[in-house]
């Protein structure tokens, strides 16, 4: 298999990342115009809590930084130890469906019992990544 596989779920993730940003952004635009907030009066987030009310891209946003990182790693271990084949990468893609269904529920209708199922599923595969990884790292 070539090795740039295990790359474009990482990708895929950035895109993800890039996606909710611009959500976030267009989110929080659209209520300081709305409710007319200067910028000024969500300089820190203390501010930004009280008077932005719609958290949903910016919780999900600040998501994408926590259990994607240990992902992001995940990819450049697979490739440096020589594990690179169908099992880690269909782990990856698994991961970044779960992780795309997850921010898909978060900024839309934010239903806490799907999102958090879809978010332990997701963390499934990334451990299960992790501990494929690990016996390929430790059993050669």
């Amino acid at each position: 298999m070539d090795v740039r596989a295990i790359y474009l779920p990482g990708l895929a993730m950035v895109v993800l990342t890039a996606i909710v940003w611009w959500r976030m952004y267009t989110m929080r635009i659209a209520q300081m115009k709305r409710e007319r907030i200067h910028p000024q009066k969500v300089a820190t987030s203390a501010q930004a809590a009280a008077l932005l009310t719609d958290s949903r891209a910016a919780d999900n946003f600040r998501n994408l930084f926590e259990l994607p990182v240990l992902f992001y790693l995940a990819l450049v271990v697979a490739d440096r130890i020589d594990r690179v084949d169908t099992i880690s990468v269909a782990l990856a893609w698994l991961f970044v469906a779960l992780r795309i269904a997850h921010s898909t529920i978060h900024v839309t209708y934010n239903k806490v019992m799907h999102r958090f199922m879809v978010y332990v599923a997701g963390g499934v595969a990334l451990w299960l990544l992790w501990v494929y990884l690990a016996i390929g790292f430790f059993v050669r």
